[in-house]
């Protein structure tokens, strides 16, 4: 039986709500087998660390884990706790059928600096702004206690869209560097939705471009004015990423990892491969298994 990238969905609630606050601790003990494998959580977290130590990963990327800090780990990212490590504090997780109640919350959580993949991973370390957001999550802490009633959702989903918001002001007077909102970074962030959608199918510029009712001198200055990539550039990093999961955190064949990525034939994808990552994707697994 092949292995493969582990996927969570989150477990409803007995309220039915798709949104929790889990201590990370008790996490870590009662379920320490499951979150230290490479897994996919159907979901969003906000790991509130208090106190801690060690190397959190979220797509190969890795996330230092110290007191007094807010990682932000976008839905079906391959995340990885460490096994050595020590996390103390909280975990706010929550799905798009809880966020998003309307199109600008879904192009809200999608295009947030905090989740979004035009970004590296969130983190915010120390919290600045810290009152504030501990009398939000207090205030969201006690909310999830309560019985249900018809107001908690929608009580809930301000909280934590306030929370959000906060940390995005925190998160600027940080130093992030955000992109400015234009035409061209509408046209990208479209651009990138359809990509999630079609990589696996569609590899073409003018695929992209024609879905989007642009002309491809379009969508590449697009992609040059707020990535400096070209649009054929950000294809192929998405589906060398895709890659490098599959050949790392499952024993898949090469050739069936080719086939699931759409090449037909496996010596061409094993070619793609080395020339972007210089080694052959074999290598590569023994490398990083």
């Amino acid at each position: 039986m092949k292995e493969e990238i582990k996927k969570y969905d989150f477990r409803k609630n007995e309220d039915g709500l798709e949104f929790e606050i889990v201590d990370l601790q008790k996490i870590f003990k009662e379920k320490n087998h499951l979150i230290t494998t490479s897994h996919r959580a159907r979901f969003y977290h906000i790991l509130w660390i208090e106190k801690g130590h060690g190397t959190h990963y979220v797509d190969f990327k890795p996330i230092k884990v110290e007191d007094n800090t807010l990682i932000f780990v976008a839905q079906n990212s391959v995340n990885l706790y460490d096994a050595n490590g020590y996390y103390e504090g909280k975990s706010i997780i929550f799905t798009n059928d809880f966020f998003c109640q309307t199109k600008y919350d879904f192009r809200y959580i999608t295009t947030s600096i905090l989740y979004s993949d035009l970004y590296d991973v969130a983190k915010l370390s120390p919290i600045i702004n810290r009152e504030a957001l501990e009398l939000i999550f207090h205030q969201m802490n006690q909310e999830a206690e309560k019985k249900k009633d018809q107001a908690q959702k929608e009580i809930l989903h301000k909280l934590l869209y306030l929370f959000l918001l906060q940390s995005e002001r925190a998160y600027r007077e940080q130093g992030i560097q955000e992109l400015e909102p234009s035409l061209y970074l509408t046209n990208v962030i479209n651009f990138k939705e359809h990509l999630e959608q079609s990589y696996k199918k569609e590899k073409g510029v003018k695929w992209y471009a024609n879905s989007l009712n642009l002309s491809e001198k379009q969508l590449n200055k697009s992609t040059a004015e707020v990535l400096s990539k070209s649009p054929k550039k950000i294809i192929d990093e998405r589906v060398v990423l895709e890659a490098k999961r599959l050949l790392v955190h499952t024993d898949e064949p090469v050739k069936e990892i080719a086939y699931e990525l759409g090449y037909d034939e496996p010596t061409n994808f094993i070619k793609f491969f080395k020339r972007h990552a210089t080694v052959t994707p074999a290598d590569f697994r023994v490398k990083n298994k």
